[in-house]
């Protein structure tokens, strides 16, 4: 996920020299980029379909390496989009998408 200005964390640490994985300690420590809801942290497997298909257009022409760092960003996992991937694709054939 992004950090609230927009920005990834491969860009914050080219920016400012903070090392990635004292950024990625932060941004789980204090749930950096994640949607809240009551108070609490929504997890991708509860985000509606919108957010999903949002996921699925942007990560839609990634390479490996960069589908990895999308994923790490936002605190998915590759096997997740993939599962959402093949659910649209059943969707669409079924009448019923994500």
């Amino acid at each position: 996920m992004m950090s609230p200005a927009g920005r990834r964390v491969s860009e914050i640490h080219r920016d400012t020299g903070i090392s990635e994985n004292t950024l990625y300690s932060w941004k789980n420590k204090y749930g950096g980029g994640q949607e809240v809801e009551s108070g609490k942290a929504v997890k991708p497997e509860n985000w509606d379909g919108e957010r999903k298909l949002l996921v699925l257009m942007e990560t839609s022409g990634l390479n490996e390496q960069d589908l990895s760092e999308y994923c790490r960003d936002d605190g998915l996992y590759v096997e997740q989009i993939a599962r959402w991937r093949e659910f649209a694709i059943a969707g669409t054939e079924s009448g019923s998408l994500l």
